[in-house]
């Protein structure tokens, strides 16, 4: 064996090794883009904010909710950081609310998908995701009063090989189907997908769509294996785009019509680097499907705008 052919060996070894079975050329240089903080959110009991997402009511608007241990509560933000709404999940526990998703329900009504999919001690027998009517949202200036959910659908939902903590859910505008990106230290996780049928009431045996095993990266600012660990994802708007975000960096699929999701996540994505936040938590589109939002745990929060 030559010595060209041996380095090429060598570099495929090491490029199997360390994406594992996803087998993704994992881009270092960033796009170009721009991070400009359009807010700081004014309402000081969003201390561990997780999870953005676009309103499709009003895409002037977006939800989040807090971490583990708070009020089973969502809110709804402006652009201009200011709380439009408060709004109680009826029923409903924060054990641990990682991700917020929008959509439409079967009969096209706005919908909101809570993910309380946490699980850092590797424990839980199941995760559920709490289905609401996305609320009506409080008029510009108006005081901000708690409300109330009906009682929601709850989703529950065990994966077919283990326990795994996430952080990440996300919900395909077409197809409205449910998916679950796992989280680990060392970037080895997997999405997830519900079944396409729903089943209430019982515990349902999530399908897996792909392994991916995010990379080290050094960035000043940050340890290296920060950029291993997912905190959100989202699809675009139109679904042609798929983002996920860690610590450190921001990752972005195109999601041609013609391959399954799975075929696309072969391919490698682009690399965002954003703003450098303290602990980036939530990632959205924009209506664009192009423009993205980023939110952070800890206050100050910022609310952050991401342009290419």
């Amino acid at each position: 064996m030559n010595a060209v052919l041996l380095q090429f060996v060598f570099a495929l070894t090491a490029v199997s090794a360390c994406c594992g079975q996803s087998a993704v050329a994992w881009p270092e240089k960033p796009v170009p883009s721009t991070s400009k903080q359009v807010a700081i959110l004014e309402n000081k009991r969003l201390n561990e904010s997780s999870g953005l997402a676009l309103s499709v009511r009003d895409p002037s608007i977006f939800w989040t909710s807090n971490d583990s241990g708070g009020e089973p509560c969502v809110f709804a933000i402006d652009r201009s950081g200011k709380t439009r709404a408060k709004v109680r999940v009826r029923d409903a526990a924060n054990f641990d609310w990682e991700d917020i998703a929008s959509g439409k329900d079967e009969q096209g009504t706005p919908t909101l998908f809570i993910g309380d999919i946490g699980d850092n001690l590797y424990i839980r027998a199941s995760i559920q995701v709490y289905q609401i009517h996305e609320p009506e949202i409080s008029a510009a200036g108006q005081p901000v009063a708690e409300t109330e959910t009906a009682a929601p659908q709850i989703w529950r939902a065990n994966y077919p090989d283990g326990k795994y903590n996430a952080e990440s859910l996300l919900v395909h505008p077409q197809t409205r189907r449910l998916y679950v990106l796992t989280k680990s230290d060392d970037g080895k996780c997997a999405l997830y997908a519900f079944p396409q049928t729903l089943q209430p009431k019982v515990s349902m045996v999530l399908e897996k769509v792909a392994d991916l095993t995010f990379p080290k990266l050094i960035r000043a600012g940050k340890r290296p294996h920060d950029n291993c660990m997912t905190t959100a994802a989202c699809f675009s708007p139109d679904g042609s785009r798929m983002v996920v975000s860690t610590y450190s960096s921001l990752y972005e699929w195109l999601l041609p019509k013609e391959k399954s999701l799975a075929e696309a996540l072969k391919e490698a994505p682009v690399r965002i680097e954003p703003q450098l936040l303290r602990q980036l938590e939530g990632v959205c589109y924009d209506s664009d499907s192009r423009t993205l939002w980023i939110i952070s745990e800890h206050l100050p929060t910022p609310l952050i705008r991401i342009t290419r």
